[in-house]
């Protein structure tokens, strides 16, 4: 059994998704272009919400913090539905596209509010609904678009395209504001606008979807996944290293209260692991694909807890920002696309959307549980002695994790998976 060979029978040939050679598949290239745009328009509110409810409308922080934690609790529940939908019937840029046009939607609804709280949840549910529903199946796509030695690469320049609009949204929001003199309604217009462009670019650019299916196979559930054990290894890695991982906003919090770093300052904090993350995401994916996607998985993780150890032993060390944020961005090359590319192998064709929902599920589930477990830490404990705990925590996880996926895992010399069909069959 193994992750990444490339005699998987139920995958698309290169020849027919566009993905031979040394190229990065035009699907990619599409979806990136997608991720790019939606990530400005999705950033663009992002980037002003805290400032709208809470300065604007008068929100408690407690307020907001429960409106963001909630929502984005169900975004991780929602990718479920949207990985099963997607396999039935192979509907993936279907149910993606519907995804980014709930994302695009939700902006006109936040402008629509007003003041209401009731709206204003209503808009934020909606945008969380749709990036919940379109992540596995475009996800799916990409890891569809090309032979499986070459998804490291794929991901990698998906991610780094996505990034780049994650670091454009934040600037276009502030030259809006400026533009109109804090004029927040003007940021969800033109973010709405530029949300309904990535919708098109998927119509006119995205092509269908995956392998026909048979319209009476129904798609196996997504814990149908489980069944191979493959896959169940690289799931019980991530959640468990998931369960270890405090969460961004601590890591900024810890940073902010080290250096003492002015307020004003501090919303730019993420805009440089998010630079990092650009910078590194295609070359690690490219160093994935060659010596295999389990050592940049675990790398990507061992930066994390030097980040951990940096934090514990030069807390108020004014050379610390940049190598923090530097192994932020190792952190998530290594780890983001690479865990994608390293499951999407092990899984058959009718049931890659939903598999990819269920570990990308599992793993948020596990880190939403890591930073509250933190938290809880912190309140008790003390800051620093609840990171000591994380760190340990870390290193036992990372210890689990190398001996969930043994060096032979991603084989490339051994028989189809569990599961796979025979060729010119469907699964």
């Amino acid at each position: 059994m193994y992750l990444a060979t490339t005699g998987r029978r139920d995958a698309p040939s290169p020849s027919a998704t566009g993905g031979g050679g040394r190229r990065v598949p035009g699907v990619v290239l599409a979806l990136g272009a997608v991720s790019l745009v939606t990530d400005i328009s999705s950033e663009m509110v992002t980037a002003v919400l805290p400032l709208y409810l809470v300065l604007g409308l008068g929100l408690s922080p407690l307020q907001f913090g429960f409106l963001d934690g909630l929502f984005n609790g169900v975004t991780a529940l929602v990718r479920l539905l949207g990985g099963r939908a997607a396999d039935r019937g192979g509907r993936h840029k279907r149910i993606a596209g519907l995804g980014y046009l709930l994302s695009a939607a939700s902006r006109l609804g936040l402008l629509l509010a007003g003041g209401a709280a009731s709206g204003i949840a209503a808009a934020l549910a909606t945008d969380r609904l749709g990036k919940g529903i379109r992540t596995a199946p475009r996800d799916a796509l990409i890891s569809l678009s090309g032979p499986p030695e070459t998804l490291g690469r794929a991901f990698g320049v998906h991610r780094a395209m996505d990034t780049t609009g994650a670091l454009l949204g934040p600037l276009a929001a502030f030259a809006v504001l400026w533009a109109t003199a804090d004029a927040y309604d003007a940021v969800f217009v033109v973010s709405f606008c530029v949300g309904l462009l990535g919708v098109l670019l998927l119509v006119l650019y995205v092509p269908g979807g995956a392998e026909p299916v048979a319209p009476r196979a129904p798609a196996p559930p997504a814990r149908a996944a489980l069944g191979d054990r493959a896959f169940r290894r690289v799931l019980y890695a991530a959640a468990l290293l998931g369960a270890a991982t405090i969460g961004d906003s601590f890591v900024y919090l810890l940073l902010q209260r080290g250096l003492d770093i002015p307020l004003d300052w501090f919303p730019l904090l993420p805009l440089g692991a998010a630079a990092g993350y650009l910078v590194l995401a295609v070359p690690a994916g490219r160093i994935a694909d060659r010596v295999g996607r389990r050592l940049p998985f675990l790398w990507g993780h061992a930066a994390l807890l030097a980040v951990y150890v940096l934090l514990l032993t030069h807390a108020t060390s004014p050379l610390l920002l940049v190598p923090v944020l530097a192994l932020l961005g190792v952190f998530y090359a290594a780890t983001d696309g690479v865990l994608m590319a390293l499951a999407g192998p092990a899984l058959p064709v009718r049931g890659r959307a939903g598999g990819l929902a269920l570990l990308q599920t599992a793993q948020a589930v596990a880190r939403l549980a890591g930073a509250a477990g933190f938290g809880a830490a912190w309140t008790a404990w003390g800051e620093r002695q609840a990171l000591w705990v994380a760190a340990a925590a870390l290193l036992l996880a990372l210890a689990g994790a190398t001996a969930l996926l043994p060096a032979g895992v991603e084989r490339r010399d051994s028989a189809p998976l569990e599961g796979s069909s025979p060729k010119g069959q469907h699964p």
